[in-house]
């Protein structure tokens, strides 16, 4: 026997949104009850309702950028507290066993983790995320949010902010880099934000000069359009890293000369159809084209508090529940900057 909770959810592939009511299950020893406060709004929640990406389970009740307060706690839980501050990202639960999992890398695990929406737990039952009023998770998938941060502002960290803090550490971004950040947008900004933080000089790549003033305002040296070829000749062989925060069909060949040798250009968008390249544009340089995905619970916990370190958090525009509708058709036109979040106070079945 669950405990209903008021929710947002999809009843159908690319239907509106509604209000409903779903069931929470009940505390298991190792589980967090949280009331959730804040949810942001990532466009995988869009491709996923509308089934960009492929068959969904509906209805769908979308977020996994979770912040919010704990609730209550399992009988063997004592990591975390009543009152405690805590997210929740893209995962919910994986075996723990395998070598992925042991290593920390729970996403890629073999058994399969389990999403926090559009899934399936190992109990057979289906997950829904973040547009609710509460959640329960696996104490071991809950974050501490640092007090140096405010949880609207947090709660977009939870995917935007790992998946541009991954690979940002992983390739090295620091001091005496030079990184390129593909796209301004609600990974973008935080791409910016966190490799400015890490010591690395930074330059924006973007279609237009439209957001200019904000990319320098985040921290960016340079900003230079993407649309005037003239820009490929100018930056050629300029970068150590380049993070494409993008799902358009880029020109790859252009981007890799703009590589230094040696040099890595990281794709952390999901275009939908194959990218391109002559494999000559690697092999003329030594240079890395690769992919990243999210990260695991342990670095989501490091990359918390390197942001309440350095003040980082997401741009935001906080909306109630009755404009999520709204909010999808401005994501999919890029009208924000950077991240929608949704203050579930006002989400009533």
């Amino acid at each position: 026997m669950g405990t209903p909770t008021p929710a947002i959810a999809a009843p159908a592939p690319g239907a509106a949104l509604e209000p409903t009511t779903i069931e929470r299950r009940d505390l298991r020893p190792d589980d967090v009850l949280i009331d959730i406060a804040y949810a942001g709004i990532c466009h995988s929640d869009i491709h996923q309702a509308k089934e960009h990406w492929g068959s969904a389970i509906f209805p769908m009740v979308p977020g996994h950028e979770i912040a919010g307060v704990v609730a209550a706690v399992g009988s063997a839980v004592t990591r975390y507290q009543v009152g405690d501050r805590v997210g929740v990202g893209c995962m919910v639960d994986s075996c723990g066993t395998c070598d992925q999992c042991r290593e920390g890398t729970e996403q890629f695990c073999a058994k399969g983790a389990v999403m926090t929406y559009n899934g399936v737990g190992y109990d057979g039952e289906n997950t829904y995320g973040g547009y609710s009023r509460q959640v329960v998770v696996k104490d071991s998938f809950v974050c501490r949010i640092p007090d140096g941060i405010a949880l609207d502002v947090a709660a977009p960290l939870l995917c935007a902010g790992i998946t541009t803090y991954s690979p940002l550490r992983r390739w090295g971004a620091g001091p005496g880099k030079k990184v390129a950040v593909v796209g301004l947008g609600g990974l973008g900004h935080l791409g910016v934000r966190l490799a400015v933080a890490m010591g690395a000089e930074v330059t924006v790549l973007s279609q237009s000069l439209k957001k200019q003033e904000d990319g320098l305002r985040l921290g960016a040296q340079e900003y230079h359009a993407t649309g005037d070829p003239a820009t490929f000749k100018q930056l050629r062989n300029r970068f150590d890293l380049i993070l494409n925060t993008v799902s358009a069909e880029l020109p790859i060949d252009s981007y890799l000369g703009m590589l230094r040798v040696g040099g890595a250009m990281v794709n952390v968008g999901a275009p939908a159809n194959a990218l391109s390249y002559s494999a000559f544009s690697l092999l003329g340089g030594n240079k890395v084209l690769a992919g990243s995905m999210i990260g695991g619970i342990r670095e989501t916990q490091e990359m918390l508090d390197f942001c309440a370190e350095h003040g980082i958090g997401a741009e935001i525009e906080t909306i109630s529940a009755d404009q999520v509708n709204t909010a999808y058709e401005r994501v999919e036109s890029s009208d924000v900057r950077y991240r929608f979040v949704i203050d579930t106070a006002t989400i009533n079945a």
